[in-house]
């Protein structure tokens, strides 16, 4: 019997006690953090290293709407370190280039789970790659979060493709504050799968009509 672990919160699907795993519907979720199938893998099996690694674009000049997300992150940084005038700095920066910003030519789900894709494969190998050599503790727990956001916003929008309006019917959708997490269901879990915090650091996304 094998096991199967979330990439995401760590759960393990043991087939000795929940069943095969190929027997298992193909909307079946994470029972902790309600990502699909796609999500888990075989516990035994490791990802090989890559000796060459390939380099993001990081040499690119970064658009408008790029700057505006980092500082809006920054600001969000500073807010939990206590840092209002520095967190006040970083969002009017982020409303700046907002301002400049073009119009997204496409914001399609296939589009959306393209740039996810080239995010997994590339950017979190390289960054983790570089915060190890650099011995950056910081810098590894940042990817290790953030890389398991972007494992499930890829969970999500996948069953999205599948499923369309109907995955978001008579329920809600929940982020975390701190890292970002999203979860679909009734309430926030008690726990975020991710970084920890208490369901109360969650808050509830409305639909736009």
């Amino acid at each position: 019997m094998k096991q199967y672990v979330c990439g995401i919160c760590g759960y393990i699907h043991d087939e000795a006690v929940g069943g095969k795993w190929e027997d298992l519907p193909a909307d079946w979720k994470c029972p902790v953090c309600k990502a699909g199938k796609d999500a888990f893998k075989p516990k035994e099996e490791k990802t090989a290293f890559q000796e060459v690694l390939e380099k993001p674009h990081v040499d690119k000049e970064l658009s408008p709407m790029e700057m505006s997300i980092i500082c809006s992150n920054l600001a969000r940084g500073c807010e939990k370190q206590y840092l209002p005038q520095q967190a006040d700095d970083f969002r009017k920066l982020a409303e700046f280039f907002r301002s400049k910003a073009a119009p997204i030519e496409e914001a399609s789900t296939a589009k959306l789970l393209e740039l996810i894709d080239k995010d997994l494969s590339v950017g979190y190998p390289y960054g983790n790659a570089i915060a190890g050599e650099k011995h950056d503790r910081g810098g590894l727990r940042c990817q290790v979060w953030s890389e398991k956001v972007t494992r499930m916003l890829q969970s999500l929008l996948t069953r999205y493709e599948s499923e369309g309006d109907k995955m978001l019917e008579n329920t809600g959708v929940w982020v975390c504050t701190v890292c970002g997490f999203v979860y679909v269901g009734d309430i926030a879990p008690e726990l975020c799968p991710v970084c920890k915090v208490p369901s109360w650091k969650f808050e509830k996304m409305e639909g736009r009509a």
